[in-house]
């Protein structure tokens, strides 16, 4: 989009990255910012990933909504009314929430809030915590539930909210509502538009923003279209809200029934886009609310936009086809187009200001020389900062100075500075000017406070104003403007040095560091040291010597210094700084401050020094603990130890962790052996690292030197960590011999590591006087027998007792039992038992009492337990033996007590008492059945039994007793005797007796379930039918049928007559069952039970009637029998029920008259699929008039006007569709429409308004004016071709030209018209039809191109013509291979050289002869982009237009290779180097060896020797030398002569003499002898002539050669051949000559005057000076500087520092410095001193 304000371009399509077209619209396809594009699919959710270059995720999610979040990657997912938020990165769940009602339209409002909006409420759910959505408004009435919401936005202060959607407009098209709502007034205010949002506005004249509402305005009652910006929220007190006119909005004709779908601002630039359905983008600018571009982008609906907030771009979504668009706003094509096209000047400056854009630099020249002339000096100054950097200039700043002051105001100059200053930063001519006249009145405090705004622009030359009044301010500006220089320079003035290297560092700018590190150190050393600091810590490595820098200091006694500047530079800790580690220690310990030296190794950053020579320093200044420290050998460190009394104990017990196992013994013993006053720090070692050193080799080092005292410490501290047996049991034999028998007891109680055999044999043993450490060990380990043993043998009876009642009551039973082996006293034992009492367990304690025939005498001992209350089972089983034995009431016993285990006495009686056992396993309540049965079969106890299990009403006990054994065997037999008898006794005696309904139920069941039908119906029928409590009983009237239904179906029948209180429904459901089937008995009991004698209730009956005559359709499929059934009873039900049979059997014609009968509707679906199937459309009309009547369903609407219209039932069609109604019409007359029904559809879609399908019914009636008129309100392209396309084969040409002009106006539906004109032949109508395209208001490239292409084939004469007047509006490349499909050759060669494709040009022009034309083809030949083109036209010329070369050439002059095109000229033929003589000539100016060895061949070949000299003289770049031996042999003497030129021009000087003493041209001689200026050719030539008696000639040589000829050889040569007189002249000449050379040396040489050397000298030494003029001898290094001298006495030893030079580093020697050894001033930044 050349030229106009907007960028557009399509950057993505959905659909090639596989997402379907049925995702891509509104609700499913969602972009809420430029990172992701999220798409809901059937049965996964897509994430394209827009910052990845839209790499596409698919999770298979089932959802109906997903939303990603706009700056994380949080996805929010809805299905139904339940909402999740998941975080992509973490893969977790954040929160989720089930909402009372459904949603309808989401949308993320910022990144911490998402906006819910249901049918009725809008609601916010915050993402950042875990609260639930809340209600913020509930929607206006004007926007209910019939509005479909379509946008929702929140002002950037969050208190105001707009809610938009559409809705179906009554009077036609679609209504726009929208509702503003404040949050905190808690009102709302409906507005008619469709789209709107927030921004945030910069106005000029107000320091706050401006919060302003921007939306699009449609009334119903007014049409047209209109926008306001308002501002909301401002507070009255600050001022009038901000409020623009609404302006109206230029909507296009044909676009009269659009409407807006979204509206997006672009917050970088404050302009604002506004997207319609039909795809037309319309641009504002929302300061001034005026409308300033509009095009259609698109054919498609946008449904979807977020802006790109980087950018101010917007990106939209096509729906279906899923074309991702990016638009935005053009700066640089924006202001020319308001100048050019809008012609609104004041919205171009306004503009151009505002956004900075170019463009409109001479309107801002005009309006300021008309605000200057009129004297609105204000208003001129607000105009220059408005405009950008149009007019801020250095003139318009000088036109302000010349303009005069006004009494009482200020200088026009302050003026504008103010102004600028209000809304701009100056720029920096402005800033200078600024700053002369404000620090002149010394008023800096303004400049600080304007750079501290970010209002000046710094520059040096601003600094260097400055300088002089605020170094500090100064410093500021160079930083800023980045003057490295003068920056430093005020850092050295501030005295911050510390900054100079990170700054210098920073900004990548170098100095000499080491001269000014030697100047601080004589005049500020604290100075030194923080540049030296920050020298060592740049990043990259030290800028400096680290050694010499060392060295410098200390040759200064900078000791203090000298530590501190190598802390910095070795706190990396490198292993090559080692040398300097050991070093900066030893000047510390040996210099006197060993503090110094121990807090460095305190701190642990150096690692690498020597520690051996470390250490002995270190032990030389009395520093024990650090020598140890430096100390590796054992030796070293025992002798530093014998001072471990001056160490610190900590340090003692934390050295030995560096020591290895051998080296801690050794080291341990050795302190240990010096006496009892480290035993305390020996055992704090033994302590820490008895798992390192062992705890046996520790105890072996304590017992070796028998500390015990020492040894029962260590254990004692380690005893309860560790695992070693022998620290246990050592430890408790050190207790025991140190009398600590508590703690002894302890770790016998508690540990569990010791050895409990050899503890317990050592305190056996020892004997010791309290046996509680042994007594723990037995308990603990179960020597109970040999602990008893052990007390009971040595009389300590009383700790049996204690053992027994306080350790250990459990073990009650083995201290008895090993009591009665030991023989015990009965008494002692039975007290025993009473102490202990309920502690003592029962049952081990009977058992070990009956295994030694005990028992009785626990008797007392087990009452007791009982008279207590204990309900121990073994407790009462033990009594119930008792007394069993004992004959004492034993059945009362095992009746009443409830504690007994019957399972433990029920054996135990068998053997004594079988009826007893039987009360025992009685008494068990079930769990000793199968005893109980057993014993009951055994001895004959049927009747019991049977009473037993009559009580019980167990089915699973009955199932034992019941069950049959089918083996067959003696056993089996007997059991079923048994089976038998018992039987006989339940039926007999149980049940008789019985009276408990659950009881005979039970008994029933167990029967059943035992597959015993024929005694349970004869059990039944004994109680049912011949009369009990029972037999009225339901469940036993249920049973008997249901008995009978399984066993014997002929007594069903008569059960159901004679029976009256069972469960119908239930007997008839397994009636009817596939087992059983049997359906009479069914409809029996539903007949039975529908009467009213049995069957009250009304509704009751009527069902029990649907349940029979279900039976009859269902099962018994008796249609006829069910339908007079049904006219019998005459109830809708019943109907309804036989109207669904029919239905299933296809009857549908029966079944519309039940359902009519019925008056149900409810199968209106399936019996209108049935009625369509049968095709019964009029039996259907009074089937759905009845359903209409109770229900308003689409389905049934639709279908009756399928009726009518298959019926062909117009009138009533018409009436019907007419009226109300919720009939899908668009359905049905597609449906109509597809299968022929012409007029039907015709009066359906004029009823909907579907004008593009009304057209077709009239094209298939053969209406075509009524189709044409139906496609123009239609406006569809579709239509208007369909229509197009009809007419044209109906030969309506004239309504098929109408259709389609709207047809052509979109580009993609050209080429189908092209081809229907054209496959029917009408060419002549197609080219008219384009023809008239061309005057349309919208007509495209496609029409003009197209047309192009049409007259290339059929009116070839208009080609040229048609290229020359349209060619800005073609598509070049299609009518160019129309062209040359057409042979049209100069047409195409117009339109390749006007579209700039000159290659092309060129190419056709070369290879057509018809289309060459020479002008054309010199113009396009310099253009050409493949140089190749301009060699491949020089071979075209020579061989097809050689008259024409020069002026080729002359064109090509500057374009091409001359090299290249003279070979080609050789290449082509002797005559072609002719013709591009001319040429070569003009060319011969760039001294091109191929240009010159051309020409000069035509020279000589001409024999043109004035040229061929000339070039030579001009043009040396050729092979002289090959030139020179071709005409050596030239016959023309001028041609031999130039050769022997040529070869005095490369030096070829005998070669050339040669040659010109062939020819006798001795003049030529004599010259080139001279120029060779080698005296042995001059010599050889004087010889020559000497020999030839060229007197003359020899003459001329010496008056030619003076300079080189020695006046020995003249001499001798006039002397030998009498040539006296002619080399009289020479020796005159060079007499003179030795004169006047002679003269200049002696002048040279003589000696100066005295006075003069005098002032020279003095000169000398004053320049030998330092500062202020004073002699080395002052200040000079050599002669005594300043603290830089050796240390007298005593001093450091610096003879380990390399290259140390009478205590000076390298750079710092004396004579290496310049000026004398001092600072070159020049080095400095400020160029002086500090």
């Amino acid at each position: 989009m050349a030229g106009v304000p907007i960028t557009f371009s399509e950057v993505l399509n959905l659909q090639q990255l596989g997402i379907p077209e049925t995702s891509i619209k509104h609700g499913l396809t969602t972009m809420e910012s430029d990172k992701w594009i999220v798409s809901v699919e059937p049965t996964q959710v897509s994430l394209i990933d827009l910052q990845n270059q839209a790499a596409v995720t698919r999770r298979p999610i089932k959802a109906e909504a997903a939303v990603m979040n706009p700056a994380s990657n949080i996805l929010a997912l809805r299905s139904g009314k339940m909402i999740q938020l998941f975080n992509l990165d973490t893969k977790q769940k954040l929160k989720s929430h089930e909402m009372d009602s459904p949603i309808v339209f989401w949308k993320w409002t910022s990144a911490e809030n998402l906006a819910l909006v249901t049918g009725t409420s809008v609601h916010h759910w915050s993402a950042t915590d875990q609260s639930s959505p809340v209600k913020i408004f509930d929607r206006h009435p004007t926007i209910g539930p019939n509005t479909q919401i379509i946008n929702y936005q929140v002002s950037p202060d969050s208190k105001w909210c707009l809610l938009g959607g559409i809705s179906a407009n009554p009077q036609g098209g679609v209504a726009g509502n929208m509702q503003l709502y404040s949050v905190e007034k808690k009102v709302s205010q409906p507005l008619q538009g469709h789209a709107g949002s927030f921004q945030k506005l910069k106005l000029s004249g107000r320091e706050d923003h401006a919060q302003v509402l921007v939306f699009h305005e449609k009334k119903i009652e007014d049409p047209s279209h209109k926008l306001f910006v308002m501002e909301v929220g401002r507070d009255p007190s600050k001022g009038a809200p901000f409020r623009l006119q609404p302006t109206v909005i230029p909507v296009p004709p044909e676009a009269a029934s659009d409407f807006p779908v979204s509206l997006v601002i672009d917050a970088k630039d404050d302009v604002a886009f506004m997207l319609s359905k039909m795809g037309f983008l319309y641009l504002f600018d929302i300061a001034s609310g005026k409308t300033m571009f509009r095009t259609r982008i698109t054919q498609e609906t946008v449904f979807v936009t977020c802006p790109q907030f980087s950018t101010g771009a917007v990106f939209g979504i096509t729906v279906r086809t899923g074309r991702v668009l990016r638009f935005g706003l053009n700066g640089q094509n924006l202001v020319p187009y308001i100048v050019n096209t809008l012609r609104d000047n004041d919205l171009a400056i306004k503009i151009a200001g505002r956004l900075g854009l170019p463009g409109a630099e001479h309107l801002y020249t005009q309006e300021f020389e008309r605000l200057i002339s009129a004297g609105q000096v204000k208003e001129a100054a607000v105009l220059v900062a408005n405009s950008g950097s149009a007019l801020r200039t250095p003139q318009t700043i000088a036109r302000f100075q010349q303009i005069p002051a006004q009494p009482g105001a200020p200088q026009p100059v302050f003026q504008y500075f103010s102004t600028l200053l209000e809304n701009v930063k100056l720029n920096e001519q402005e800033s200078i000017e600024l700053a002369k006249p404000v620090l002149q009145q010394g008023r800096p405090q303004l400049m600080e406070k304007w750079l501290k705004d970010d209002k000046l622009h710094c520059s040096e030359a601003l600094g260097d104003l400055i300088m002089p009044h605020d170094t500090a301010m100064a410093l500021s500006v160079y930083l800023r403007s980045e003057c490295h220089a003068k920056a430093i320079q005020c850092f050295v003035q501030r005295g911050e040095y510390d900054k100079i290297v990170p700054y210098s560092t920073s900004v990548g700018y170098s100095m000499d560091y080491s001269s000014m590190l030697s100047q601080l150190l004589f005049n500020n050393p604290q100075g030194a040291l923080d540049l030296a600091k920050g020298l060592v810590n740049v990043e990259g490595g030290p800028l400096i010597d680290i050694q010499a820098t060392a060295e410098a200091f200390l040759s200064s006694n900078r000791v203090q210094e000298t530590t501190a500047f190598l802390l910095e530079a070795l706190k990396d800790n490198k292993q090559e700084h080692a040398y300097l580690q050991t070093k900066l220690l030893e000047i510390n310990l040996i210099g006197g401050a060993p503090q110094v030296a121990d807090a460095i190794m305190q701190n642990g950053i150096l690692t690498h020094y020597d520690r051996a020579h470390v250490g002995k320093l270190c032990e030389r200044a009395g520093m024990w603990q650090r020598a140890a420290e430096h100390y590796t050998d054992i030796n070293d460190i025992k002798r530093v130890f014998k001072n471990s009394h001056q160490m610190n104990p900590e340090f003692v017990v934390t050295y030995f962790s560096k020591l290895n196992q051998e080296q801690s013994l050794a080291l341990l013993k050795d302190m240990m052996s010096r006496g009892p006053a480290n035993m305390q720090v020996c055992v704090e070692v033994a302590k820490k690292y008895h798992e390192e050193l062992g705890a046996a080799e520790l105890v072996k080092v304590f017992e070796s030197h028998r500390a015990t005292e020492g040894l029962y410490y260590f254990l004692g501290a380690v005893v309860n960590f560790s695992e070693d047996p022998v620290v246990h049991m050592k430890y408790i034999q050190s207790a025991c011999m140190l009398g600590q028998f508590k703690e002894a007891e302890r770790v016998c109680r508690d540990s569990n590591i010791y050895n409990p055999e050899e503890v317990k044999d050592y305190l056996k043993n020892a004997k010791l006087p309290d046996p509680r450490p042994l007594i723990h060990v037995c308990d603990r380990f179960d020597f109970v027998d040999e602990l008893t043993e052990y007390l009971y043998l040595n009389s300590l009876l009383q700790y049996v007792e204690v053992y027994v009642t306080k350790v250990s009551p459990s073990k009650t039973p083995q201290v008895v039992g090993k009591l009665f082996d030991l023989g015990a006293n009965q008494d002692f034992i039975k007290r025993i038992l009473m102490a202990v009492g309920t502690a003592c367990p029962v049952d081990e304690m009977v058992e070990i009492a009956e295994t030694r025939n005990r028992l009785r005498m626990l008797q007392p001992w087990l009452e007791a337990r009982v008279a207590t209350g204990s309900t121990e089972p073994g407790t009462h089983n033990a009594l119930g033996k008792i007394y069993i034995q004992m004959n004492k009431d034993p059945k009362a016993f095992l009746t009443n007590n409830m504690f007994y285990e019957p399972k433990v006495l029920g054996p135990f009686c068998e053997s004594l008492d079988p009826s007893l056992a039987f009360v025992a396993y009685k008494k068990g309540a079930g769990e000793c059945d199968e005893q109980l049965i057993r014993i009951s079969f055994t001895h004959g106890l049927y009747r019991d039994l049977a009473r037993y299990l009559v009580e019980r009403q167990d089915l699973e006990l009955w199932g034992k007793v019941l069950m049959k054994d089918e083996s067959g065997d003696e056993a089996a037999i007997e059991k079923e005797t048994q089976r038998r008898q018992l039987i006989d006794q339940v039926v007999e005696w149980a049940l008789p007796e019985s009276t408990s309904a659950d009881e005979v139920s039970c008994t029933v069941k167990a029967f059943m379930a035992a597959d015993l039908p024929g005694e349970l119906i004869t059990l039944l029928e004994r109680i049912i039918l011949q009369g009990s409590d029972f037999s009225d009983n339901k469940n036993l009237q249920n049973l008997l049928i249901l008995t009978a239904i399984r066993a014997d179906h002929s007594r069903v029948a008569s059960y159901i007559d004679q029976l009256d209180n069972f469960d119908a429904k239930d007997i008839a459901l397994i009636c009817v069952s596939e087992s059983h089937m049997l359906y009479e008995e069914a409809y029996s009991i539903y007949n039975k039970f529908a009467k009213p004698e049995f069957t009250q209730d009304k509704e009751e009956q009527v069902e029990m009637q649907v349940l029979a005559i279900g039976v009859l359709v269902d099962y018994m499929k008796d249609l006829d029998r069910a339908k007079g059934y049904a006219t019998q009873m005459d109830e809708r039900p019943v109907w309804s029920k036989l109207a669904k049979s029919q239905l299933e059997e296809k009857m549908a014609a029966d079944a519309i008259t039940s359902f009519i009968n019925a008056e149900d509707p409810s199968e209106y679906v399936k019996m209108c699929a049935e009625a369509n199937e049968a095709e019964i459309f009029a039996e259907l009309i009074p089937y759905l008039k009845m359903a209409r009547k109770s229900l308003q369903e689409n389905l049934l609407d639709t279908e009756l006007i399928y009726a009518y219209a298959k019926t062909n039932n117009l009138t009533d069609l018409e009436v019907f569709v007419n009226g109300p109604n919720v009939a899908n019409i668009q359905n049905i007359g597609d449906r109509c429409f597809s299968e022929g029904l012409y007029n039907a559809a015709k009066i359906l879609f004029t009823n909907i308004n579907n004008n593009s399908k009304l057209a077709l019914c009239h094209i298939h009636l053969e209406e075509y004016r009524e189709a044409v008129a139906a496609a123009t309100k239609a406006n569809n392209v579709s239509t208007w071709k369909q229509v197009c396309f009809a007419c044209l084969r109906a030969h309506e040409f004239r309504l098929a030209s109408t259709c389609g002009l709207e047809v052509i106006k979109y580009p993609d539906h050209l080429d189908e018209v092209v081809t229907y004109y054209s496959d029917l032949g009408h060419f002549d109508h197609l080219i008219s039809l384009f023809e008239q395209g061309l005057g349309l208001e919208d007509a495209h490239i496609g029409i003009f191109t197209e047309l192009g292409i049409l007259y290339t084939k059929h009116v070839p004469e208009k080609v040229m013509e048609h290229c020359k007047v349209f060619f800005s509006k073609l598509n070049v490349s299609k009518v160019v291979r129309a062209c040359e499909r057409a042979r049209l050759w100069p047409p195409a060669v117009y339109l390749y050289m006007a579209d700039k494709q000159y290659d092309n040009a060129v190419k056709v022009m070369s290879e057509r002869a018809p289309a060459f034309d020479n002008d054309l083809f010199l113009d396009s030949i310099v253009k050409v982009r493949n140089a190749e083109i301009m060699y491949k036209a020089v071979n075209f010329y020579l061989n097809m237009h050689p008259m024409l070369f020069t002026r080729l050439m002359e064109v090509l002059e500057d374009f091409v290779d001359h090299s290249r095109v003279v070979n080609q000229l050789r290449r082509t033929g002797d005559w072609a180097l002719q013709i591009g003589q001319a040429y070569m000539k003009s060319v011969q100016k760039s001294n091109l060896s191929a240009v010159n060895e051309a020409l000069n061949e035509l020279y000589v070949e001409d024999e043109d020797y004035e040229s061929l000299r000339k070039s030579i003289d001009k043009f040396k770049n050729f092979n002289m030398i090959a030139l020179a031996s071709k005409l050596a042999t030239h016959e023309l003497l001028e041609f031999r002569r130039i050769s022997a030129y040529v070869y005095r021009c490369n030096s070829k000087w005998s070669q050339s003499i040669e040659l010109s003493k062939n020819d006798r041209m001795w003049k030529d001689c004599i010259d080139t002898a001279n120029e060779s200026a080698d005296v042995e050719i001059i010599e050889n030539l004087l010889r020559f002539f000497c020999e030839t008696s060229e007197k003359e000639c020899f003459c001329a040589t010496l008056y030619t050669c003076f300079s080189h000829v020695r006046p020995d050889v003249a001499l001798e040569l006039g002397w030998l051949n009498g040539y006296q007189h002619f080399i009289m002249p020479f020796l005159i000449q060079n007499l003179r000559q030795t004169y006047n050379r002679l003269r200049a040396l002696e002048d040279r040489t003589k000696p100066p005057k005295e006075q003069d050397n005098v002032d020279d000298v003095a000169q000398t030494y004053g320049q030998l000076g330092g500062f202020n003029n004073m002699l080395m001898l002052e200040n000079g290094v050599g002669m005594g500087m300043p603290g830089m001298g050796m240390p007298q006495g005593g001093g450091i030893d610096m003879s380990g520092f390399a290259n140390a030079v009478g205590g000076m580093p390298p750079q710092m020697q004396p004579g290496m410095m310049p000026n004398g050894g001092m600072l070159n001033p020049g080095l400095m930044p400020n160029g002086g001193m500090y």
